[in-house]
């Protein structure tokens, strides 16, 4: 068969896992695909910074129209990251004729539709395997392996920077600024990790697994979504004594009248799978009608657990896999039912709530009363004695922590709302979920 040429834009970390793959397992890659699969362009900024022997013979260039109007090239792997230029490409890429592979969960959560839209209209794929959990095969699970089954609900570490982070809290008792510089010190976060800490980079790959498994149209803003970075060691202390692990999750259910999504730290039971998911790895676990719980776990970011994947969907383009995908499960629809987000308001969880109460009686009775009138039922309690004075010689503040039964999020707020605002409570609350 003949064999399929590439033009890759983008040569970094993930690029560079590509390109190791293509030509130093070439006849792997080739059986499997059934032909040839050649990287025949490379674009990048800087056309003189040097290279090692995994792109000889790949022609570099910094100007992504080069590889689009090449006829000989059949697919463009966009593995630049960030959203405007990428949007371009791809575009471009469609419009030219070419099936496309991408890794940008940011594109795809925002401009999902028009993407697909332009793959419709040019008959062309448009691969994403690479775009949620790195090397975990998530997209193909759900939507293929899975494709019997309505899925009921997904919990899922989306991130690994966080996930390492909240582990060496956990496990080692480290405050979260020295986690993160460690992090960033073993490559797990960038320089700038704003958009892994506040939850943003796990809302990118919710909206997309929302589209795959419950076909729901959603960008990053509907979601709500916490990060990790106000969390304090004291919230993962005291769920450890609950017997639960603090884990930032994105999460999704069908619920009466609607879908629920959130994105925030959670606590989940110790006896749980997803609690015994440490460092910078990533875990799915699926709810099917019919299949139950599954769960999928890897490393879900890095150079090679990603290059898998983008490798992966050539496999899929060069044996005309990915067009008979795309054509059956027909990613964000042009005409379809779109199924009803609910507002964050009307979700229900259980909750973890932290007040800092002074040490007097009547106290927890009041802070009960304002959670009952919301119709909030307490499952448990944690006070300790206190250990400090105040100026005056008095028992100090003292953290209260309620566990509560499910309720209604926006009876949360309110009760939580008077909370705070009663006279012997000494500083805002913390409110977290807790995952079933």
């Amino acid at each position: 068969m003949q064999q399929l040429s590439v033009g890759m834009v983008g040569l970094g970390t993930v690029g560079a896992g590509v390109a190791r793959i293509l030509t130093r397992h070439a006849d792997r890659v080739a059986r499997r695909a059934g032909r040839p699969i050649e990287l025949k362009w490379a674009v990048v900024r800087d056309v003189k910074k040097r290279r090692d022997a995994d792109f000889e013979g790949v022609r570099i260039v910094d100007d992504a129209r080069r590889v689009i109007d090449d006829p000989e090239v059949g697919v463009v792997v966009e593995v630049i990251g960030g959203v405007d230029a990428a949007r371009r490409i791809v575009l471009d890429a469609l419009a030219a004729g070419k099936q496309v592979v991408t890794a940008n969960k940011a594109l795809l959560a925002e401009h999902g539709p028009e993407i697909f839209a332009a793959a419709r209209k040019a008959d062309r794929a448009v691969a994403f395997e690479a775009s949620v959990a790195g090397g975990i095969p998530i997209v193909g699970a759900i939507g293929v392996g899975l494709a019997a089954n309505q899925v009921q609900s997904l919990a899922a570490i989306l991130n690994g920077t966080c996930n390492y982070i909240l582990t060496q809290m956990t496990q080692g008792g480290v405050a979260y600024a020295e986690a993160l510089a460690d992090a960033q010190a073993l490559g797990f976060a960038e320089a700038d990790p704003t958009l892994d800490v506040d939850g943003t980079d796990t809302a990118h790959k919710l909206a997309i697994l929302a589209q795959v498994a419950f076909g729901a149209d959603v960008r990053t803003a509907d979601i709500p979504r916490e990060g990790i970075d106000r969390l304090e060691i004291a919230d993962l202390n005291y769920a450890r004594e609950l017997g639960y692990t603090i884990k930032l999750l994105a999460h999704a259910r069908l619920a009466e009248g609607g879908l629920e999504l959130r994105v925030g730290p959670s606590l989940v039971r110790n006896d749980r799978p997803l609690a015994q998911v440490h460092g910078s790895y990533n875990a799915v676990r699926v709810e099917g009608d019919a299949v139950g719980e599954t769960l999928f776990c890897g490393r879900g970011a890095g150079m090679m657990p990603t290059a898998s994947a983008v490798v992966a969907d050539l496999i899929d383009v060069a044996t005309g896999r990915a067009a008979i995908t795309a054509r059956a499960l027909d990613f964000w629809p042009a005409a379809a039912a779109p199924i009803a987000v609910l507002p964050a308001s009307r979700t229900r969880r259980r909750n973890y709530l932290r007040f800092l109460i002074a040490d007097r009686p009547g106290v927890i009775a009041a802070i009960a009363h304002a959670l009952g009138d919301k119709g909030i039922s307490i499952a448990s309690v944690i006070q300790h004695e206190p250990t400090q004075e105040d100026e005056n010689g008095e028992p100090g503040p003292v953290p209260l922590v309620i566990m509560t039964h499910l309720a209604v999020e926006q009876d949360l707020r309110d009760a939580v709302r008077e909370i705070d605002r009663l006279d012997v409570v000494r500083a805002p609350s913390v409110c977290l979920g807790v995952e079933e």
